[in-house]
């Protein structure tokens, strides 16, 4: 029987979790530890295949573990930095334990020693007799830093509209700005929200953090028009129709004040690029999609197969009939022959919108921008889409990733999203992870990884438990960055890993180690070991990308006017009086302008309360960015139009229009790129950073 939720783990069942890395405890304070349930740490392991439901069966899966380690040769991967000692894994292997290696690209070489970066095959043969095989990973040891120090832009895309997207921005979108961020700005990049495909149906969800697939974009994005077919399409009056539409679409948005609407506009495009998909590629074209369907092969696949049934029997797999929920079946085979222009549809739209993910990416390296286009990687995908159901042998069942309680959530977190299991990741030489990093790094400048410490560890919590309930599941760090490292550097990409929150002694240094930046966010930034005033600029760490704020916080207007404080009252959010919170948020940003003015950052210090002459201490926020030694400085693009509205209020659902908001100004009014980029006041704030 399994035991109580509220008892604490026996010996044995803790020892049987240090085994499989999942964490009997956490400390969410150096002078603090947190014990987990037993109940949560069960079910972890269970969810990793080990049975612990009872003292016997502990002591069974105890003693298999045990003599599983004690036998084996090697782990399942083993990591070689480049230039440094061979791993320990290698050097404790039995004396005149042979080595051979099957390369990256199919050569076989005995021994370990100077070997291409890569990821190989590597079998080891031991006097007696015993063999292992593991995965050898040879990576750079370190990861592609910035090209010198440069600044750019942060917007979330589908918020970035112009006079001829489709009612969301869309990919040509990005291009222009990219364009002319790069030439006329000084840009040295721009960063997006994820892009990654969504779960379809009405309403999907329009958080880009929970999407249906990682390894596959979402051709929403798409501008249509831009499509090379779109020309040679014969039916022009229906063509002609769906444009129409999109434009009252579009002047809904920014002339009458709707909110995006993600579904309208992909019901739209839909239509449309059916009919463009109708039009024969030329041999060229034909060529080009050939190469990408064998590069991405059964992944593509399948990908393009969840989405043909989705349309037939829903979005979430897990009520389709039985033979469909398994991605290998026969009954999905046939499904998959019998839909096969549906399957061939979305195989075509994966290809489509990779391509102009790439012509942004040029667009952005032809404007002189180094890094060019910032992707993002989102910590997990939807339980019910493409990636967990063609994947589910690497997914951990009956649980979700989240966060254990904090300062900021007493309550913990449950982000829904089921996580890898490691053991599994390990077993097939993290293919997943790698097939992933290397989809995204076809089209990416850098790459920004949500949660970054879920490289280490992951926050489980067991389906039906709270998020209190959960525990920490340890992954394969090394293996993890190594793989990370090798992927980025073969693409010549920068790496920035989102570590704001808890975050686990050590991680953040070995991070740094291996060339991954951080991510400093200026309201969070200050002397927390000392007297909790605001951290001086030469105090703030180098490897990082510095921002003023992101799209999960208030825009820096209203930090500065305390309008954040007045949205989280008018929705109930607030734990305190409102009193309180106002004195609280005035008192913080007074703290931080007094230091602005010190610096002499402030051109004309305003005489009247914080927020009174916005548009100057907002430029001056953007000026103390630059006097620390960050070598990426980031602005929120609707901060350079005095945009006052958060684009996500976490902690709220449908009380709050999250990730459905247009840029607009200070009075409320959507801008489109057009306007914005000609906007005085924008111009005014990137002459700054320039």
């Amino acid at each position: 029987m399994a035991a109580a939720p509220d008892e604490h783990p026996t010996e044995d069942l803790a020892r049987l979790a240090g085994l499989h890395g999942v964490a009997t405890s956490y400390r969410p304070a150096p002078d603090r530890t947190v014990q987990v349930p037993a109940s949560a740490v069960t079910a972890a392991l269970a969810a990793l295949g080990v049975d612990a439901a009872g003292p016997d069966a502990v002591r069974a899966a105890l003693a298999a573990r045990e003599r599983e380690l004690r036998e084996r040769l090697l782990p399942p991967t083993v990591v070689q930095w480049a230039g440094t000692e061979p791993p320990a894994a290698l050097t404790a292997l039995p004396a005149g334990t042979r080595l051979r290696v099957e390369t990256e690209d199919g050569a076989e070489r005995d021994g370990a020693g100077d070997l291409p970066l890569g990821v190989h095959r590597l079998t080891a043969t031991a006097p007696d007799g015993r063999t292992g095989e593991a995965c050898l990973v040879v990576a750079p040891d370190r990861l592609p830093a910035p090209p010198g120090r440069s600044y750019g832009l942060l917007v979330q895309l589908y918020s970035l509209l112009s006079r001829r997207s489709w009612g969301m921005g869309d990919l040509a979108d990005l291009a222009e700005l990219a364009g002319w961020a790069g030439r006329t700005a000084g840009a040295g990049f721009v960063q997006v929200n994820p892009l990654h495909a969504a779960v379809p149906g009405a309403p999907t969800d329009p958080s880009p953090y929970r999407p249906s697939s990682r390894r596959f974009p979402d051709p929403v994005h798409l501008r249509v028009e831009d499509v090379p077919e779109y020309a040679y399409v014969e039916d022009r009056e229906r063509l002609g129709g769906l444009l129409e539409r999109a434009g009252r679409l579009r002047a809904a948005v920014l002339d009458k004040g709707a909110l995006i609407d993600r579904d309208a506009v992909w019901e739209l495009k839909r239509q449309a690029l059916e009919l463009v998909a109708r039009v024969p590629l030329g041999p060229g074209r034909q060529a080009a999609y050939d190469a990408f369907r064998a590069a991405h092969g059964r992944a593509l696949d399948d990908h393009a197969t969840w989405c043909a049934l989705a349309e037939v029997h829903g979005s979430d797999w897990h009520r389709w009939p039985d033979g469909l929920r398994d991605p290998r079946s026969a009954a999905t085979a046939r499904a998959r022959e019998e839909l096969a222009d549906r399957v061939e549809f979305h195989t075509r739209l994966a290809w489509l919108t990779d391509g102009q993910l790439r012509a942004a990416q040029r667009a952005a390296r032809e404007a002189g921008m180094p890094v060019g286009i910032v992707h993002d990687l989102a910590v997990g995908v939807h339980p019910a889409g493409a990636d967990a159901w063609a994947q589910q042998d690497v997914f951990a069942a009956g649980m979700s990733v989240g966060a254990p309680p904090d300062a900021f959530n007493a309550r913990g977190q449950d982000w829904g999203l089921p996580p890898w299991r490691p053991d599994r990741l390990a077993a097939t030489g993290h293919a997943p992870y790698r097939d992933l990093l290397r989809a995204l790094f076809r089209y990416a400048g850098a790459l920004r990884i949500d949660h970054v410490m879920g490289l280490f560890r992951l926050w489980w919590v067991p389906k039906g438990s709270p998020p209190t309930d959960g525990t920490y599941v340890r992954y394969d760090a090394d293996a993890m960055l190594a793989i990370l490292a090798l992927e980025a550097t073969r693409a010549g990409a920068v790496v920035i890993g989102e570590d704001l929150g808890t975050v686990e002694p050590g991680v953040r240094e070995t991070l740094q180690r291996r060339g991954v930046l951080g991510t400093s966010v200026l309201w969070f930034e200050r002397d927390w070991e000392g007297d909790g005033r605001p951290l001086p600029p030469e105090r703030w760490r180098a490897d990082c990308l510095a921002t003023a704020t992101t799209h999960d916080l208030p825009p820096t207007a209203a930090r500065l006017t305390g309008d954040h404080v007045e949205l989280r009252d008018r929705l109930g959010l607030l734990t305190r009086s409102a009193a309180e919170e106002r004195a609280e948020a005035a008192a913080d940003a007074a703290e931080w302008l007094a230091l602005l003015g010190s610096l002499g950052l402030l051109d004309s210090p305003a005489a009247g309360p914080p927020g009174s002459d916005e548009e100057e201490e907002i430029r001056a926020v953007h000026r103390f960015l630059l006097r620390t030694p960050a070598r990426l400085v980031g602005v929120w693009l609707p901060d350079g139009v005095g945009d006052r509205r958060p684009q996500n209020l976490p902690g709220t659902w449908d009380q709050y229009p999250n990730w459905r908001l247009p840029v607009a100004d200070a009075d409320g009014r959507p801008v489109p790129l057009e306007e914005l980029v000609a906007s005085p006041r924008l111009r005014a704030l990137l002459e700054v950073l320039r």
